[in-house]
């Protein structure tokens, strides 16, 4: 049976900084590592709204993205 190793979590939060002459949104990109395997969303929620605080600009998603080894 495989398992998966843990090896990191990163919360990236998107930010709208305007927009193209096409009208298409242009988008920036903040990552932050270090985040705890045993995190909830509700824990991930207030640490996104204390960050997104920090910016002007408008938060349009925020992700938890996790890495880990596959082994058998």
């Amino acid at each position: 049976m495989a398992i998966i190793d843990f090896k990191q979590a990163v919360v990236r939060l998107t930010f709208e900084t305007g927009y193209t002459l096409d009208g298409k949104v242009i988008k920036k990109s903040s990552s932050y590592r270090n985040v705890n395997q045993a995190a909830t969303a509700d824990q991930l929620g207030d640490v996104v709204g204390i960050l997104s605080g920090f910016s002007s600009r408008p938060l349009l998603a925020a992700e938890k993205i996790e890495t880990g080894n596959i082994q058998n």
